[in-house]
């Protein structure tokens, strides 16, 4: 008698959560932050709740406080292993996603969590902003028109920030990216001097090295994070942030945008569609969105930027 075909199995390489469910994982993890320090951590039209952080990221502050004490055994086990005081290394966390679906703000919350466990209290911030090519170096390579792509860093500086952090250097220092200048700012950096944690937040920060670099950032992460949502929610949230800028930052004369903020309401709204449709949205669907899967963790938003489902990756 011959077998029949085997049933289909759904196997995927992670476990997934509602909010409900990751909520539960919390455990008795106390709620450090009030509404006016989550205030100060939100970025431009987003709403994030005391109970979204309650539910979402005190779990998650917790699980990577577990992470951090294991590796930090395992450090000192292998100093005791080869007789020697091992220096002190980071743990780094990488955080991907697209522009405008709310990755600084989600580094913010989860530096303000696990700063206030006491096992590792300093815990640093870094976006790969500051590796971006100089404006006038991106006009000379024609690349202006695709900042925020691969090609528009100096990954080998990147690489090289990364290598010396996990190496235990006692100070490294990064370029400073102003956004109202949209360039580099000269002779000002951002040092970081061995802190238990390095929170690293870009856009392609999940990517792997090709051809002439064979070592990447994400080469780096002790564990990594993918803040998603749907394509159109993240252009309404684009759209919206951008008519907000056009009222708050672009009449400064000194902003690389000061040209828009004499535009229409619906002017601005059809100039940040068309950025987005042409820079930001291929950008997402060539380089970001592919890197999804590689994340340990990823944080599904849904409209109202609210996270309505979590996916751990399977150990």
């Amino acid at each position: 008698m011959t077998a029949g075909p085997a049933p289909q199995v759904d196997l995927s390489r992670f476990v997934e959560f509602s909010r409900a469910q990751w909520a539960r994982l919390r455990a008795s993890t106390p709620l450090p932050l009030s509404e006016a320090q989550l205030g100060g951590l939100v970025g431009l039209n987003e709403r994030v709740s005391l109970d979204e952080v309650a539910d979402v990221y005190l779990p998650l502050s917790r699980l990577l406080n577990l992470y951090v004490g294991a590796t930090q055994t395992l450090h000192d086990a292998s100093a005791t292993f080869l007789g020697s005081a091992a220096p002190r290394v980071p743990y780094v966390i990488g955080l991907a996603g697209s522009v405008a679906v709310g990755k600084s703000t989600t580094s913010r919350i989860l530096q303000a969590l696990l700063a206030r466990w006491p096992s590792h209290p300093q815990v640093d911030l870094l976006t790969t902003d500051g590796f971006l090519w100089p404006r006038r170096e991106l006009e000379a390579r024609g690349l202006i028109e695709r900042k925020g792509f691969p090609e528009s860093y100096d990954v080998r500086r990147l690489v090289r920030f990364m290598a010396d952090l996990k190496s235990g250097a006692a100070e490294v220092c990064a370029p400073v990216y102003s956004h109202l200048a949209y360039d580099i700012v000269e002779d000002e950096f951002q040092c970081v001097r061995q802190p238990d944690i390095v929170i690293v937040e870009g856009l392609n920060v999940l990517q792997t090295g090709t051809g002439r670099a064979p070592m990447f950032v994400s080469d780096f992460f002790d564990f990594s994070i993918y803040v998603d949502a749907h394509e159109a929610d993240i252009e309404q949230w684009y759209v919206e942030r951008f008519l907000t800028l056009r009222e708050t930052v672009f009449p400064d004369p000194s902003s690389y945008f000061h040209r828009y903020a004499s535009q229409t309401p619906d002017e601005a709204a059809d100039t940040a569609r068309q950025l987005w449709q042409t820079i930001n949205l291929v950008n997402l669907r060539e380089n970001v969105l592919p890197t999804r899967e590689r994340a340990h963790l990823i944080l599904e938003k849904g409209r109202d930027h609210a996270v309505r489902r979590v996916k751990l990756r399977k150990l």
